[in-house]
Order: structure tokens, then sequence, then C-alpha cells
């Protein structure tokens, strides 16, 4: 048999922006209507690594049924050096033989599919005139997120605000050249968000980066970045104030520190969250109400996201004869 393996600019030029949005509401939807068997995912964290590995296993029946296994080493250090933070590798199997299809870099599927889910969101939540951008983070999501909320609103602005000043600079800098409207540096996250919109963070942070006081009533928000039970972006009176969504319960309440810490400190329980994307997409859960609702979407991230997406690449790479076939 025959296995095809697509590297990092493969999967990226094969997978759009718009395209991977639209596959998204597919595999949540398909999530919601318990077509999807899905594990929480299996973390390995050694007590003296710097990083850690996650095994993410999924299945979808469907006219395309398949297995998905992505995994994914997340080292923090990258980004100083140049590379993902994200490294690793999404495989896909056949649901009938069992046989290895397709092998994929993870950090190109990692970073479409998370800012497409984020897209989504925003599709669905957000104020439908909704246009001033706020991001937190200038690293592989930031990048992304800017193409997924370009693709689902009319942005007027944008403002970045980083850690590190000098990287918001760069960013702004380069993306600039890529979109028609303006892209600023900002020397702190409040300054960012003034009066945004629509805010997303993608940072590495474990401490709030985002305050209640900063953010505007009726914007919409993205929360990305943090996915460890000890970590978030967001402070307790922001999930509080917000209507909240998630991709899954089930690991909003085993892996987002967002919610979590906020629930550990009273702020919140289960009820707060209103519902999943996929609950949205199939009319089980009620989005925004009114212009006035700060709308809360906290992303994990998911395997049948990964699996969707490999799918996908491999019915292409059939197609075109893209990526590398070998016999396995």
């Amino acid at each position: 048999m025959k296995v095809v393996i697509l590297n990092h600019s493969e999967a990226t030029r094969l997978l759009t922006m718009a395209k991977c949005i639209d596959l998204m509401a597919e595999a949540l939807e398909a999530l919601a209507r318990g077509r999807v068997f899905l594990p929480l995912r299996m973390v390995i964290q050694p007590p003296n690594a710097s990083g850690m590995m996650a095994l993410m296993p999924s299945y979808i029946s469907s006219e395309q049924a398949a297995y998905g296994l992505k995994a994914i080493c997340v080292s923090p250090n990258n980004p100083a050096i140049g590379k993902d933070s994200h490294q690793g590798a999404v495989m896909l199997f056949s649901a009938e033989t069992g046989e290895l299809l397709a092998v994929v870099n993870a950090s190109a599927v990692t970073a479409i599919r998370t800012a497409a889910v984020s897209g989504l969101a925003t599709r669905l939540l957000a104020r439908k005139n909704a246009c001033d951008l706020a991001i937190l983070g200038a690293g592989v999501q930031a990048r992304a997120h800017l193409a997924a909320m370009a693709e689902v609103r009319a942005i007027n602005r944008v403002r970045v605000a980083d850690v590190n000043y000098e990287r918001a600079r760069q960013f702004a800098a380069e993306m600039s050249s890529h979109y028609p409207f303006p892209i600023e540096a900002v020397p702190s996250g409040e300054r960012a968000v003034l009066n945004a919109d629509l805010i997303v963070t993608v940072t590495n942070a474990s401490e709030p980066v985002l305050r209640r006081e900063w953010i505007a009533d009726g914007t919409h928000l993205n929360v990305v970045g943090a996915c460890r039970p000890s970590a978030r972006e967001v402070d307790a009176a922001t999930m509080a104030a917000s209507r909240l969504y998630v991709d899954l319960r089930e690991s909003t309440f085993n892996e987002a520190g967002d919610y979590i810490l906020a629930a550990k400190e009273g702020a919140i329980g289960p009820d707060h969250i209103l519902g999943e994307i996929g609950e949205l997409l199939i009319g089980k859960a009620i989005g925004r109400t009114s212009d006035w609702d700060i709308t809360l979407f906290k992303a994990l991230g998911l395997g049948i996201e990964d699996l969707a997406a490999a799918e996908y690449l491999y019915r292409q790479a059939k197609e075109t004869r893209a990526g590398t076939w070998v016999d396995f």
C-alpha cells in the first residue's frame, strides 16, 4: 500500500483557511450529533522536561469514516529559536482495514485548524459589524488567527501586543504587506484591547493577560493560548461576565485553566457554559442575545479537528498527486 507524507508547505497550500472553517463546522456538527468517538487527550509531561507530548486519538463515522491520531510535542522554548512550539504528526488510518493512509505535518494542521475553529466561533458569536481586532501574542497562532478573523469579518484595524514588544513590531511589519487594513504593534495588552470588539488571546501565559475592566460590552473573545489546568489568559471576572462557549465540555472541565481556576475561585460553575460550538451549529444552544453581550469561546483543540483536516488533505493529495507517496 501507499502512504502519503505531506510536509508543512504542502499541507498549508492544500488547506486554505476558508475551506478549513467549513471543515471544522462539519466536524463539530458531527461531534454534536454523536457521530464522533473522542477520548480525552493523553498528556505526557515528565517532571524534568521543558515541554510535553500530547496524544490525541479520534474516530468519525461518516462516508469518509476514519481513525486519526495526532502526536504532538509542545516545546515552549521553540519560538526563541525561530521554531513553532508545536511539533509532530497527524496520522490518518482507514476505518475499514486500519491501514495507515497519511502522515501530515502537525504544525501546519494545528495552526490552521485552531484558527479556523476560532473563525467559526467568531462567525457564530461576534456581532456582524465587529471590525476592530486585538491580538495578544505574536507567534504562529497570531498569524493564523489574523487570517481567520479576516475571513469571517470585515476588519478595519488590528492592534497586536506581545510580552516581547519587538516581536509584536516584527509581526505588524510582516503582516501589513498581506492585508489592506492597518496593523499596529502596541506595548501592552490593555492598549491593544482598547475599544476592540474582537479579541484573540494566543499567548504562552500562565497568569491573566486580559482583565474584565479593559473589555468593552459587546466584544467577542477567542481565548486560545492556555491549554493546561494551571494556566489561564483571562481573569475570573472576564469569565463570569461572558456568555461562555467551548469546543467540548469534558475537555474544558479537565484541561482549561481559564475555566478551572475561575471555578475554583467560585466565579463560575458548570452551568455557566452555554454550549459547545457544535451545539450552536445544530440549534441545540443559543448564542449572542444582544449587541451588548460579551461572548467568549474557550478553545482547547480536539482530535476530531485534526482528523477532519487530515482526511481532507489525503483526498486532495490523491486528486492532485501532491506530497511524497511511499510504500509502507
